[in-house]
């Protein structure tokens, strides 16, 4: 029996885990004005982040279109998979679930379980990580849904924002709340919970900020999983891991803070940082 994996690239999987495992990652699109990238394949994580502030357009994202799920699961039976388990993004806040659904529902030659992580970037990444897994030690595919259900209220995704710019301008916040944590210098800490994004606390400065993150780390713990996560700001999510490192679990002691797609960064800007986690228990 063979399981294999997939995940959309806003999921944020660990390179090293995803080549380790085998899990096929299926990038979600980029748009830029009129002109469309994918995500890690025609556009560079690094020169997106560098070049956020400057484009003309603000970026949209767009998920794959369901021909090309249908086209990997496909892809997956023909090199020997008998079940394909396929995790994603918060259905609630992105198209992706449901484009992997209709692509789905064209399968016949192997049955496609797909599941709705409730969370971005890494929350989902960690799920696909915990599947894969249980894949590789044997289980069921009916097991290891069984087991990330289990595990999907143990997830959890905070991060704090250097600027509200990027909401702005993917009218996410009005002009005048724009306008306000500008005056105010707010950093606002967020945390991804059962598919939506909320405010969690609103902090005055940078420093108290990432302070916080790290606050919220130590109260959470402990982990069976944590792994930090940013948007180009890779000397302060390196701070922080080397803060919060006797609470890493070993094996996520190997991973570097985790650069976010695209996709999660035209909405919460450069230089955010933060920690995807499964708790313990």
């Amino acid at each position: 029996m063979s399981i294999k994996i997939v995940i959309d690239s806003a999921g944020d999987i660990p390179p090293t885990i995803a080549q380790q495992y085998g899990i096929a990652i299926l990038p979600v699109y980029i748009n830029i004005g009129d002109k469309g990238y994918l995500d890690g394949v025609e556009l560079d994580r690094q020169e997106f982040y560098q070049n956020l502030s400057r484009y003309p357009d603000h970026p949209k994202t767009a998920a794959p279109s369901p021909a090309a799920y249908t086209e990997l699961y496909e892809k997956l039976a023909d090199e020997g998979a008998t079940a394909i388990i396929s995790v994603h993004i918060a259905s609630g806040l992105s198209l992706v679930y449901n484009a992997a659904k209709l692509g789905a529902e064209a399968v016949t030659r192997v049955p496609v379980h797909l599941f709705d992580s409730g969370q971005l970037t890494l929350g989902t990444g960690l799920l696909a990580w915990m599947a894969a897994e249980a894949a590789a030690n044997g289980h069921t595919a009916e097991e290891i849904i069984a087991l990330l259900h289990d595990n999907y209220a143990k997830v959890r995704t905070f991060a704090t924002l250097n600027t509200l710019d990027s909401l702005r301008r993917g009218g996410r916040v009005s002009l005048a709340q724009f306008g306000l944590g500008t005056l105010l210098q707010i950093k606002p800490v967020i945390g991804i919970r059962n598919g939506k994004v909320e405010v969690v606390e609103r902090v005055r400065t940078r420093a108290k900020s990432l302070a916080r993150v790290e606050q919220m780390i130590r109260e959470t713990a402990p982990f069976t999983r944590l792994v930090i996560l940013h948007s180009n700001a890779p000397q302060d999510a390196a701070a922080l891991k080397q803060a919060v490192q006797d609470l890493i679990p070993p094996d996520c002691l190997e991973i570097e803070p985790m650069l976010i797609a695209p996709a999660i960064g035209a909405h919460v800007g450069a230089e955010a940082v933060g920690f995807s986690g499964i708790v313990a228990g």
